[in-house]
């Protein structure tokens, strides 16, 4: 059976960032594969910032061509909003449960509020989660700190964000760098963000 993480985020749009992090992951844990999750534009709050969903899959395709562990997945776009992490895991497991093993992705930042997600216990019973580090304050839950089924990878610090590269751009600034080469020719050819 095939371990998949699973990347949840707008990846509006995707950056070096989020590869980064996503083949640590795929190359240094005991990972087969990281799926990005595109978050879908919520109907109840439409922000004029967020990119029409099939863009924002479209830059995360661009962006792992050349990858072969990472996967982009539109899994959400059909799944009633609002929706919540669990429910995405349970629709996962029903369509998918024989193939593969899902767990989830996050940054420490996000394990510090994990409590308050929606069914948070049973995520845990049911997926591992993979803790990557982040610069942040605040304190790790007690009850998560030695948790079975949390495992800290020692992935690179990354504190580049899509806002930064989305105000910046819109700027005039130079954000080209922070771009996997395909994402910024279709952002460029697309003239998002500015």
């Amino acid at each position: 059976m095939k371990k998949v993480g699973l990347f949840f985020g707008t990846f509006n749009p995707i950056h070096i960032g989020h590869l980064v992090i996503a083949n640590h992951m795929v190359e240094f844990s005991d990972l087969d594969e990281v799926w990005f999750v595109i978050t879908p534009q919520s109907p109840f709050k439409i922000k004029q910032t967020l990119l029409d969903n099939n863009h924002r899959y479209q830059m995360v395709f661009e962006a792992i061509q050349d990858y072969s562990k990472l996967k982009a997945s539109a899994i959400e776009f059909d799944l009633p909003q609002p929706n919540y992490t669990i429910h995405t895991l349970v629709h996962l497991r029903e369509k998918y449960g024989k193939e593969y093993a899902f767990s989830l992705m996050m940054g420490e930042d996000n394990l510090k509020g994990f409590h308050k997600w929606k069914n948070y216990e049973q995520i845990l019973e049911d997926h591992s989660i993979y803790v990557y580090p982040r610069i942040s304050g605040g304190d790790i839950p007690g009850k998560f700190e030695n948790h079975k089924g949390i495992h800290r990878v020692k992935a690179p610090i990354m504190e580049i964000s899509s806002t930064f590269i989305r105000k910046n751009h819109k700027k005039g600034k130079n954000i080209k760098p922070m771009l996997p080469e395909a994402v910024w020719k279709y952002l460029d050819e697309m003239n998002f963000y500015r």
